[in-house]
């Protein structure tokens, strides 16, 4: 299996847990647990995903997970769809360049 789709698997999981500890599912232990989340999917991201898309998706992340009722957004996936369908073969080789 291509690492790409590695990722939009391990994308994909992580949302799903994000989505879990999210405040929709358990109201009130909902919003303690993303205390912890949000820097993990932060460093997570920026791990994934190389170069300045990491940073910013890392960042976008962590907002995304602190802020109230913003838990059913699936950043990684996103992610992974502008590094891989949106942005094309261009940001897809620049990410491969910064690996080396």
């Amino acid at each position: 299996m291509k690492k790409k789709y590695k990722l939009l698997l391990l994308g994909l999981a992580i949302d799903g847990i994000g989505l879990l500890s999210s405040s929709w599912v358990f109201p009130v232990i909902g919003d303690f647990t993303d205390i912890v989340w949000a820097p993990l999917t932060g460093y997570l991201m920026i791990k994934m995903y190389k170069g300045r898309t990491g940073k910013i998706a890392g960042t976008v992340s962590v907002i995304e997970e602190l802020l109230p009722g913003l838990d059913v957004v699936p950043t990684f996936t996103l992610t992974w769809l502008y590094t891989y369908v949106f942005s094309g073969k261009k940001n897809h080789e620049r990410t491969k360049k910064l690996k080396k």
